[in-house]
């Protein structure tokens, strides 16, 4: 494990950066809000990423307390990543750098990756205030989100676990609007840019908005 640097500066922003600082260690905490994660699947999820580079990261932010790895038991048998409670307190750091580069998204180039639940934290940004399970479709794949969750996993792949608050089905060009600022989604529902299908709380309230 290599030593670990440090600005060497008595500043609170100095010492989260000596923690979070290095390049990928914020994605890393950005696909393990999806909860428990193996090392092949974190290294799928991000594209460019060298496994050398991902299993250093992954190392300084068990030994920083922001991750931990377990076993999972058989038939799994396989060993996972996941975020402490320290590590999920970077939420709303998350949130907030992704609303800061809003202005740098700009058009997608021919050489940028994507995933589908890259559109979760914007999405959990557009629903602030709200709470429920969200199911989402795009055209690149299915995710769901937990809005106004209290800790743990707040978004995953794939459909939700359990029959969702609402379900949500746009483009990717919608949901790319969203991200950006441009667009409310109590907008694009309006607009009739999302549809909004389910009958708990949170699809009325979408529905009405």
């Amino acid at each position: 494990m290599s030593p670990r640097r440090s600005y060497d500066q008595y500043c609170s922003a100095a010492r989260a950066l000596d923690a979070v600082g290095d390049r990928w260690t914020l994605l890393i905490v950005r696909e393990l809000l999806a909860g428990p994660r193996r090392y092949t699947d974190l290294h799928a999820d991000l594209p460019g990423v060298s496994t050398d580079v991902l299993a250093s990261r992954l190392k300084d932010m068990e030994r920083d307390g922001l991750t931990t790895r377990r076993r999972l038991p058989p038939p799994g048998a396989a060993y996972v990543y996941e975020l402490t409670a320290r590590g999920e307190e970077l939420l709303p750091v998350l949130q907030a750098l992704g609303a800061w580069g809003e202005a740098e998204l700009g058009e997608r180039r021919p050489t940028d990756a994507v995933r589908a639940h890259w559109f979760a934290l914007p999405l959990l940004r557009a629903l602030e205030g709200e709470a429920g399970l969200v199911e989402v479709r795009l055209e690149e794949g299915l995710f769901h989100l937990r809005a106004g969750a209290g800790g743990g996993a707040v978004h995953g792949d794939g459909p939700a676990p359990e029959e969702p608050d609402a379900r949500l089905s746009l483009d990717t060009g919608t949901c790319t609007a969203i991200s950006r600022g441009e667009l409310s989604l109590a907008g694009a529902v309006g607009a009739g840019r999302v549809g909004v299908t389910g009958d708990g709380a949170l699809a009325k309230a979408l529905r009405e908005a």
